[in-house]
């Protein structure tokens, strides 16, 4: 199996279990959390292949994808009472999940021909899309909108992809490790020393 392949499932597991642990402190039923972490899961990928003309869709064609959304559903749902005792188990979720798609966005859009700005672009497209739909429909302000460094990391993070695969001859399973890290690190970081961009103002 593909070590691509082993990082879209485990990327899509955790976005599972980041929607559906959204929804433990919304008095919500166990099927508004499994719909919340399919949304979350399936959603940046959806709007990525959509605008790049990819079908059929990830999750549509390859049903291990569902599967691996279901599992992470269950574990949430399940084991989210033990999760919630430590405060930054969703954020590791989240982080884990935006990485990874990060650089999967890029290979695929990559893959499909288009050039690397925009490729990089859709990278950061697929991590952050699912998180702004899972805070839309649990009635929270996106991450992307609140001072974090957020949609920052993804960016970087698929620019170093890129710069790796391009300008050196570096093995791509090493820049795939590599990339994801470096958006880890600066997500964690940033988040630890509460750091932001600057802020807009007249």
């Amino acid at each position: 199996m593909a070590f691509q392949y082993i990082l879209e499932l485990f990327g899509t597991f955790f976005f599972a279990v980041s929607g559906a642990l959204a929804m433990q402190d919304k008095d919500q039923d166990w099927f508004s959390a499994g719909f919340t972490g399919f949304i979350t899961a399936i959603g940046g990928g959806s709007l990525r292949d959509i605008l790049l003309g990819s079908y059929p869709l990830v999750w549509v064609k390859d049903i291990n994808f569902l599967y691996s959304i279901l599992v992470g559903v269950v574990v949430a749902i399940v084991f989210h009472r033990n999760i919630i005792r430590f405060r930054k188990t969703f954020l590791l979720f989240d982080t884990l999940g935006i990485s990874f798609f990060t650089i999967l966005g890029v290979e695929k859009a990559i893959g499909l021909g288009v050039r690397p700005e925009i490729a990089a672009i859709m990278g950061m497209f697929t991590a952050v899309m699912g998180g702004v739909i899972r805070d839309t429909l649990t009635n929270e302000l996106p991450v992307i909108f609140r001072k974090e460094i957020y949609a920052t990391a993804c960016l970087t993070g698929a620019i170093i992809y890129l710069i790796l695969d391009l300008q050196t001859p570096l093995e791509r399973n090493y820049n795939l490790v590599i990339s994801i890290s470096a958006i880890i690190l600066i997500r964690l970081f940033s988040v630890k020393y509460k750091l932001s961009l600057p802020g807009f103002r007249k």
